[in-house]
């Protein structure tokens, strides 16, 4: 490797609630010589960094523009309605939006969940982040519908959630640039699709090392190979003028070997 060659590395993107943890042990584990960096970006963020190429691919949440992104979903989540421990809400076991009709919710401007109008009462403002209407839950402003991973990244010992059945719900997908399918995204795409390392369409393996070269055998038949005859047969050859090695009898009529007149006694 020269100088000006940048070593090969891969950056994941990620929003908040996404827990890429299976994910990248799978990529450390199969491709231990490329490093994987994590980005932690917002939801709203997320598509710029893939278009800027900040990052090589990501977690995202759908919808996506599908001009220029591909988009593979991956799963969808729960929707859950925060509440202080303390509040009615926490007594059953889910809710309905209907239920939440009288009571102040908070819609955040980040929020990821796709209303056509968002259950119960307005706040006065709309909090920046869900992070801050968190906190605004726990001071007893209202309560916050969001998707079940959100709830546990911001948990508080003094506020839990209940599932909210009729709420529209958030999938996440695994996003990346249209124009830019590498092939280490190729390699991602399949840690994430569960391919395993042998699958046909994973990272291509390194050649195996070349065997090591072997003595080449006489062919036993053709190209002019002779063959011992066995004792007692015929090579099938001509025996004219020859003595035939290896015959039935000692002497064969015909073909014995002149030898010169014995003396007479």
């Amino acid at each position: 490797m020269t100088g000006s060659e940048v070593p090969p590395s891969f950056r994941l993107a990620y929003v908040p609630g996404v827990t890429p943890t299976k994910w990248v042990r799978i990529w450390n584990e199969r491709l231990p010589d490329i490093p994987l960096t994590l980005v932690a970006v917002s939801t709203d963020e997320a598509f710029d960094v893939l278009r800027g190429r900040g990052a090589d691919a990501g977690f995202v949440r759908l919808p996506v523009d599908q001009e220029d992104l591909s988009a593979i979903p991956l799963y969808t989540e729960t929707t859950v309605v925060v509440v202080p421990k303390d509040h009615i809400v926490a007594a059953v076991e889910e809710v309905t939006c209907e239920d939440l009709a009288d009571e102040i919710v908070l819609h955040p401007l980040d929020d990821t969940l796709d209303w056509e109008r968002p259950p119960g009462q307005p706040a006065f403002e709309r909090p920046a982040t869900t992070e801050d209407a968190v906190e605004l839950v726990a001071a007893g402003i209202g309560l916050l519908v969001v998707p079940q991973s959100l709830a546990r990244l911001h948990h508080r010992k003094d506020l839990t959630y209940r599932p909210v059945t009729d709420a529209p719900e958030s999938r996440v997908a695994l996003s990346w640039p249209q124009d830019a399918t590498t092939d280490l995204v190729e390699d991602f795409i399949g840690i994430v699709r569960g391919r395993t390392v042998n699958s046909s369409r994973g990272r291509a393996q390194a050649p195996a090392a070349p065997e090591a070269p072997t003595k080449a055998k006489r062919p036993e038949t053709g190209g002019g190979a002779r063959r011992k005859p066995a004792a007692g047969k015929s090579s099938g050859k001509s025996t004219t003028g020859r003595n035939p090695r290896g015959g039935g009898s000692g002497g064969a009529k015909g073909g014995a070997k002149r030898g010169k007149p014995r003396r007479r006694s």
